[in-house]
């Protein structure tokens, strides 16, 4: 490991590390705008000079394109270093435009930061600045390109890191430009980390764009109930609507990036018909008396039908808190029937799966990047796991030889752009014994069970794709309270009742099966059917917990407290000029607390 000394701080690091990598390492901050640690270095933004008194090289020296070595005395503090950065800051300067105040990426601006602390703060340049015309890119991101400072990382991600092809530089000198040949939407499913990425604000996100600057948010650490992989973000949120998701870096799972699926999901949170209000026959009630109203609707049910009549319904969009109080509430009520699945295929796949993983053979996406052969069997990455292709392309990039398996899911032309494959029509076709870390990514939505246990026998690293943000954790449930799924339990003719705490079944659910409850935070089916609706939060308005599909446990924060959003108060929804407690449409509770106070109740009833 090189031993260098930065600032007079001794500083130990791995090799290949380079001096700004290793200044960060030891609590010191270089300015920077075209390096970051998911994209490498490139040189352009000569930002982050040092000077190197002592070792192989002397002199200023970009740090990002330096790598440690023993023996080197480097200073940030030195004069010369000090006014280059100054200087670089000052030409920088010259043709941004002046727009702080109405920028949206103004309080969380690199550029802002380190003019601020490199000191520039009289404008000398009196001559007329560069502008640019700005392009449509879409109904997610803003462009503005006057106040690019040409860093290149909007390019080095989309076309490099990505695999993007419709985005990308053009011109030469003072007139280089970021874009597309012509207007149009981004083609890339990963285009929103343009947002992320970018130190100005060229690229901004067009859905929460002058709706709030970045001090005002409520935000808090998330994890993405888009799909299985269990991203981390950090939503944030004003008056009480969810304006943006942005992606929190963990190095183990999706790295510095998310999926523009999980970025821009704001919208079921948001919408206007989620269910808000408790109501018992259609007749809004509070809560306490949809509460009340369910008991008695219940314990009339069990007198006429027997608990063997009545099924406990969930599914794995329920965090793991609310899985294990429906697995209670089955257990006070005798109810004969426990699901979190819907149909009988996905719940034996999934129960499957997850009985095959264990500490040795299951893969994190960073598992999946590190990986020198991949082959991917029974499922559409771009479609079910949208990390998980961009993590398969990060291999590939290092030179991971990649397969498809069979004929079930065939690349589409997104995923031919992201890295090339070969093709083999069995698991024993593919060559893993030529490899040093191979690995297999299987879905579970089409052959079945053989598929899944012959890719467990091969004795490599395997990630399945699962459905939803938390079937790992409701597949462990299903298997030890012996759950079954929902169509197994109609096939048997017991169920005459349900209580569906966000659950997915089906529409041609029969008449003949009354739906006591429905716990949902989205409008669905069962709860225009349900007798009581009991409105719940979303997962950003509660802490809660998912398994991820390789079996991690995370846990997620509450965000903003629920209630219906400021701007979507009409007249009618206007709270009363009075002091209150809980905003309009804020009387509704997690479902694991829902059931929490069902059976409180129940106790109370049974006493």
């Amino acid at each position: 490991m090189p031993e260098l000394i930065i600032d007079d701080i001794p500083a130990h690091v791995p090799e290949g590390t380079n001096v700004l990598e290793a200044a960060r390492s030891i609590g010191i901050t270089i300015p920077h705008f075209c390096w970051h640690p998911a994209l490498g270095k490139a040189g352009a933004c000569r930002a982050c000079a040092v000077k190197m008194l002592e070792g192989p090289i002397k002199g200023i020296q970009m740090s990002c394109m330096l790598p440690a070595q023993d023996g080197m005395v480097v200073s940030t503090t030195d004069g010369e270093a000090v006014a280059m950065r100054r200087a670089v800051i000052e030409w920088l300067m010259i043709n941004h435009p002046h727009d702080c105040p109405v920028c949206d990426e103004g309080g969380e601006c690199q550029l802002q930061d380190y003019t601020i602390a490199g000191g520039h703060s009289i404008r000398r340049y009196n001559g007329l600045k560069r502008t640019h015309v700005n392009q449509y890119l879409g109904e997610q991101i803003e462009h503005e390109m006057n106040r690019c400072i040409q860093c290149y990382r909007c390019v080095h991600f989309y076309q490099e890191y990505a695999g993007g092809t419709d985005f990308g530089v053009m011109g030469r000198a003072g007139s280089v430009y970021f874009g597309r040949q012509q207007d149009g939407q981004l083609e890339s499913p990963f285009s929103g980390n343009l947002a992320d990425i970018c130190p100005t604000g060229v690229f901004t996100d067009k859905t929460a764009r002058f709706r709030a600057r970045y001090w005002d948010y409520d935000m808090a650490p998330s994890i993405c109930p888009g799909c299985s992989l269990g991203c981390n973000t950090v939503p944030m949120a004003r008056y009480r609507e969810l304006l943006k998701v942005t992606a929190r870096r963990n190095d183990e799972v999706n790295g510095w990036f998310i999926c523009d699926r999980g970025r821009f999901s704001n919208t079921a949170v948001n919408a206007p018909e989620r269910p808000r209000q408790a109501q018992v026959d259609d007749e809004a009630v509070s809560m306490d008396i949809a509460l009340d109203s369910l008991i008695e609707r219940l314990t009339g049910f069990l007198e006429l039908h027997g608990p063997e009549g009545l099924a406990i319904v969930g599914s794995p969009r329920m965090s793991q808190e609310a899985a294990i109080m429906a697995a209670r509430l089955r257990e006070v009520t005798g109810a004969g029937t426990l699901c979190y699945f819907g149909d009988v295929l996905h719940a034996e796949r999934t129960l499957e799966a997850v009985s095959l993983l264990n500490t040795d053979n299951s893969t994190s996406q960073e598992d999946v990047r590190q990986a020198d052969l991949i082959a991917i069997m029974e499922c559409d990455l771009l479609t079910e796991a949208p990390m998980m292709a961009l993590a398969v392309r990060q291999a590939w990039r290092n030179g991971a030889r990649i397969f498809i398996v069979g004929s079930e899911c065939r690349l589409d032309s997104g995923q031919q752009n992201l890295y090339e494959v070969g093709a083999a029509v069995s698991l024993a076709a593919v060559p893993f014994t030529e490899a040093r870390r191979p690995l297999v990514i299987c879905g579970i939505r089409h052959k079945g069970l053989e598929a899944i246990r012959d890719t467990a026998q091969l004795g490599v690293k395997t990630s399945f794709i699962m459905d939803g943000p938390n079937a790992f954790g409701c597949a462990m449930l299903a298997l030890e309270q012996g759950a079954i799924s929902f169509s197994e339990a109609l096939a048997g003719g017991r169920v005459k009742g349900i209580i569906s705490l966000e659950a997915d079944l089906p529409p041609e659910l029969s008449p003949e099966i009354r739906v006591l409850a429905a716990a949902d935070w989205l409008s669905t089916h069962l709860t225009e059917k349900a007798e009581v609706v009991l409105p719940v939060t979303s997962w950003v308005e509660m802490d809660g917990t998912y398994v991820n599909n390789e079996g991690r446990t995370q846990h997620f924060k509450q965000v903003m407290k629920p209630g219906v959003p400021i701007k979507g108060l009409t007249p009618e929804l206007h709270p009363p000029r009075i002091h209150r407690h809980d905003p309009p449409g804020g009387d509704i509770l997690p479902t694991e607390k829902i059931i929490s106070e069902l059976l409180e109740r129940l106790g109370a009833a049974n006493e």
